[in-house]
């Protein structure tokens, strides 16, 4: 019989393993299961499976159109997260600096967030209309506006029309960008707001003490270093969010034109899902499972650590 201490020690235990069993059976098994997947040519229906080892992989880093998948989604992220953190912060501090009317600038900076992304993918589309599109509209309407042929662009655009903005390779990831830090924002913020709240009172005084006294000397010397750990949860999940981008380029361009918009989530969607390439399909995924797990890796051992305060 074992005794009072043993099982005391066991308790903990025993009321994590339903947590530890549902980690298992939807976190754990199914990675498992889509690295094994990616090893195979799997199809749904197929009436055999081969292994092809690292076939798939090969295919994703010699082929063109995998090859535009990776710029894309490189290019994306490399854009949508410093933007969208930038402006997340800067509208956090503007509208903590509020005396009056914070609650109604903190709901319009949060409403992207809140709205559903498919629908306003719908608004986005019809406003870039090349024809229809306010867009367009109002740019054209500038044309009247003495001197502003001058400028390259605008010379261009009211000779000859302004872009269609989804349908066009130079623009249509430009576009999605934007449309992603205009999500993002109002998330960041909130974030930011929070780390700004939690920031004592007693270090702007003590700065102000100590010749502080520009408000860029107590962002400087006070609030960027006690915003040290937003920073790094702000940026961690910003990066992943940017990476599992779909709704606004399923709607608006479906990977193109050219596959300029073609980013990782929608060739997982296409291989695995259009086309029942299933081997393809997970070897994507196991790939960019691989980049959210070396991006979390990163930025919690070579960022965190410098955030901590004693």
């Amino acid at each position: 019989m074992a005794s009072r201490g043993t099982q005391a020690r066991a308790i903990p235990y025993l009321f994590s393993l339903p947590a530890l069993f549902l980690i298992l059976a939807l976190l754990l098994l199914p990675m498992l299961i889509s690295l094994g997947l990616s090893l195979t040519d799997y199809t749904l229906g197929a009436p055999e499976v081969d292994f092809v080892w690292f076939e798939n992989f090969e295919r994703i880093f010699t082929r063109s159109t995998y090859m535009k998948m990776l710029s894309a989604t490189f290019w994306y992220v490399i854009i949508v997260v410093p933007g969208s953190v930038a402006l997340g912060l800067g509208a956090a501090l503007l509208i903590n600096s509020l005396t009056v009317g914070k609650g109604f600038y903190r709901t319009v900076f949060f409403l992207p967030v809140m709205a559903t992304l498919v629908a306003m993918a719908m608004v986005w589309e019809f406003m870039l209309h090349p024809t229809l599109g306010i867009v367009n509209e109002g740019l054209e309407g500038l044309c009247a506006v003495p001197g502003i042929t001058a400028i390259g662009f605008f010379e261009t655009g009211c000779a000859d029309g302004f872009p269609h903005w989804l349908g066009e390779r130079e623009t249509a990831l430009w576009v999605l960008c934007f449309i992603g830090i205009w999500q993002a924002v109002g998330f960041n913020m909130v974030l930011y707001m929070a780390g700004l709240t939690a920031i004592p009172r007693e270090l702007y005084n003590a700065a102000s003490v100590d010749g502080a006294d520009s408000a860029w000397d107590r962002f400087r010397l006070v609030t960027w270093p006690m915003l040290g750990p937003t920073n790094v949860f702000v940026l961690t999940i910003t990066a992943i969010r940017s990476f599992q981008a779909f709704d606004t380029v399923d709607m608006l361009t479906e990977g193109g034109p050219s596959k300029s918009t073609y980013v990782i989530m929608y060739a997982i969607f296409e291989k695995g899902v259009q086309q029942n390439l299933i081997g393809v399909g997970t070897a994507i995924t196991v790939l960019f499972m691989a980049f959210v797990f070396l991006l979390t890796f990163l930025q919690r051992y070579l960022v965190e650590r410098r955030v901590h305060y004693a």
